[in-house]
């Protein structure tokens, strides 16, 4: 029997995985993120990052990678596995990703794609250590460099951020150290584990009213609120969560509940709202999962969980690459 995940479909992993399988081999259009210090440092994305240039941008490229080994390990049978294993071969090699690494030691360029694309390349390290075949363990072995130098450039960087970052972007803090806090905990870094969560109390462990009803603006794919939240339920225990919760967000705002609605998804910005839908729906499904079975709120979150992913789902293959290079991530993030 076909292994699987709960709420994905033969039929939807064989679509994502087409998706992937084409970005992360798609070098142009490209949106460059590159500090050069010279005219000799103007590369192409594939001389820059051998093993993550697809995707329009650097860490789309890498949760697409995270997405097709997450898919590959869901779904060892699907017929385009073996496909799968020989594009994420000929990416995550222990050369390309010396050149990823060195990249990163270059001056001035400490702060590339920190802190969403860090998350991402984390979770994408833990991810194929999750499954013990050969071609993981290569994978595996290949990342470990770049690996161990980002979960040390987070430790650097955590007691060095005054503030977080409460944007419904890239930037958003909140958002990142979930994925970090998944990582830190699947591969048993207790030092990176316990930075985290003394950094996320210290920051977010007294906030109370968030003003939720202010969102979403008009080019999020991450809501503050809820990213806030969804950290807080890995940090605190369940009922040091439920005082948390009840006094962060006592009141569910109807611009919380319901999905956004973006008007053009030709702009690369506008259609963030179609991403936002989907990691609302998993963020509100986890929120609702660490709260008791009684509590008020707990309905109203599943509901919203169920409107949010209907509509975000409906909109990953829409044909338009500046939403189908990344969406597909979100969908399987959220389905699995």
């Amino acid at each position: 029997m076909m292994s699987s995940a709960p709420g994905v479909s033969r039929l939807r992993a064989l679509q994502y995985a087409r998706i992937g399988r084409a970005g992360i081999a798609r070098e142009w259009p490209h949106a460059f993120q590159h500090l050069a210090h010279n005219a000799a440092e103007v590369r192409t994305p594939q001389e820059l990052h051998p093993a993550f240039f697809g995707c329009y941008d650097w860490h789309s490229a890498v949760h697409t990678h995270w997405m097709l080994a997450r898919l590959r390990r869901l779904f060892p049978k699907l017929p385009v596995a073996r496909a799968i294993e020989a594009a994420l071969d000929r990416h995550l090699t222990a050369a390309n990703i010396a050149v990823e690494l060195a990249y990163f030691q270059v001056p001035g360029r400490g702060t590339f794609e920190r802190p969403y694309g860090w998350g991402w390349l984390l979770a994408l390290a833990a991810e194929v250590r999750a499954n013990g075949d050969a071609a993981s363990q290569r994978w595996a072995a290949a990342l470990r460099p770049l690996e161990k130098y980002l979960a040390g450039a987070v430790m650097d960087w955590l007691p060095r951020l005054s503030q977080p970052v409460r944007t419904g972007m890239h930037g958003n803090t909140a958002f990142s150290l979930a994925m970090m806090l998944d990582y830190a905990r699947a591969v048993k870094d207790r030092q990176l584990e316990q930075i985290i969560t003394n950094r996320s109390r210290d920051w977010f462990g007294a906030d109370t009213l968030v003003p939720a009803s202010w969102e979403p603006s008009g080019a999020d794919f991450i809501s503050p609120a809820l990213a806030e939240a969804d950290l807080m339920r890995r940090v605190l225990p369940w009922a040091e969560f439920e005082v948390w919760w009840q006094q962060f967000l006592p009141v569910l705002p109807e611009t919380l509940l319901n999905p956004a609605r973006p008007q053009d998804r030709d702009d690369a910005q506008f259609v963030h709202l179609d991403g936002l839908n989907l990691s609302r729906a998993w963020m509100l499904r986890g929120i609702a999962s660490s709260l008791p079975r009684t509590a008020p709120a707990r309905v109203d979150l599943l509901a919203a969980a169920q409107r949010h992913a209907a509509v975000g789902l409906g909109r990953v293959a829409s044909g338009s690459y500046l939403g189908e290079h990344w969406l597909a991530t979100f969908a399987v993030r959220l389905l699995t």
